[in-house]
């Protein structure tokens, strides 16, 4: 129970407030087009943005949130004419939130999304806003992909001289990716009600040789499978007893001294893609696999150059959203309400309303209509 609540924490903490937003006395701060923002909108949005940042930077939220808070309504705004801008280009997120939900399933171990529907009334959690939050995140940052990442043009110049540059950083000690397949040899673990009684979490229980035999022979077919070309994190995923299934039997990267000796001698001995044969261990047998195997020092720029492309992806990604979304400020009419601000205005936009177009669709001035907008009362 303690891992379902765990993956539905930021639903549960959503719905929370929510609640307590609809206790405070509605207005409308800003409007974005056709679309408003209010104050309730406003508060929920500043709570989750806290309680997020105390997560992240439990020694120094303060600070962080000092400097964050300020931008919470841009960030609603731009959110607006992301979501806005999505209809334009025919982006639903539809597709994207099936596949979150299916993930949030297998994860939280459950049969069905019917199953996660009611696990999620039990923890009082409302699914159809949970779905609404997915969709919201999977429609901006696919536009944001689409409008703004696409056109981001990385060089082989850039990758070099981004490795020039940070040589330190890139120097490290000899390390290893590993993924598993494990195979228990041990029995079911019956409740304990007494939680004194209950055995020591990394000893093992007592093994039936039967069960040990029976585990030995398969992980030796599927060890058998890999040799043949089956695909790791399938077998993972399908057959694996370790608490790393659901993700494909991934363990992450270890440096020499931070596994047990027998294990990093087998493993440090392979290249990247190999596998180990099968290994005993208390809790039964196990097959690692050696997802990336990095020298000490500092890598080769061949070795690292996709790792380099992400890094300069995200340094260029948020400055040039930023240009992007402060373009579709100053096309958008919008209006904020004294003694609100938006930190992502434009010195360019404007925000007087658009006349609407006649029905012949020209303009007062004659000339062909922009996009048409509704004009909003005042607030």
């Amino acid at each position: 129970m303690l891992k379902k609540f765990s993956i539905l924490a930021s639903a549960v903490l959503l719905a929370a407030l929510a609640l307590h937003a609809d206790n405070i006395v509605d207005e409308i701060i800003a409007r974005v087009d056709d679309q408003i923002i209010t104050r309730s909108d406003l508060e929920k949005a500043k709570q989750t943005n806290l309680e997020e940042i105390k997560q992240r930077f439990p020694s120094d939220w303060q600070g962080k949130w000092a400097g964050a808070q300020k931008d919470v309504l841009r960030d609603l705004i731009d959110q607006q004419l992301l979501l806005e801008r999505g209809k334009d280009l025919g982006i639903t997120g539809e597709t994207e939130v099936v596949k979150r939900l299916n993930q949030l399933r297998q994860q939280m171990g459950l049969a069905s999304i019917d199953d996660l529907e009611k696990e999620a009334q039990k923890q009082g959690v409302s699914y159809e806003d949970f779905k609404e939050q997915i969709r919201i995140g999977a429609v901006t940052q696919q536009v944001i992909g689409q409008e703004v990442g696409a056109k981001l043009h990385i060089s082989n110049e850039d990758v070099q001289d981004w490795y020039d540059k940070h040589q330190k950083e890139l120097e490290g000690p000899e390390e290893v990716g590993l993924s598993e397949i494990m195979v228990s040899t041990q029995p079911a673990k019956a409740n304990v009600q007494d939680k004194d009684k209950a055995p020591a979490a990394d000893k093992p229980l007592p093994e039936d040789p039967a069960k040990v035999a029976e585990a030995q022979a398969k992980a030796d077919r599927l060890l058998e499978q890999l040799r043949k070309g089956a695909k790791f994190d399938d077998l993972a995923k399908r057959f694996s007893d370790g608490p790393t299934a659901a993700q494909g039997g991934t363990l992450g990267n270890f440096k020499r001294g931070e596994l047990a000796k027998d294990l990093e001698d087998k493993t440090f001995a392979l290249k990247a893609g190999e596998t180990t044969d099968v290994i005993r261990t208390r809790q039964g047998f196990i097959i690692l696999k050696v997802t990336g195997h990095r020298a000490a020092g500092i890598p080769p720029v061949k070795d690292i150059s996709d790792r380099i492309r992400e890094a300069i992806y995200t340094e260029r990604l948020e400055p040039a959203a930023r240009a992007y979304l402060t373009k579709l400020r100053e096309a958008a009419y919008i209006d904020i309400k004294p003694g609100y601000s938006d930190t992502g205005a434009s010195p360019n936009q404007t925000n007087k309303p658009v006349i609407v177009a006649s029905n012949d669709n020209k303009s007062i001035a004659g000339k062909p209509a922009a996009k048409k907008k509704k004009k909003f009362l005042v607030f």
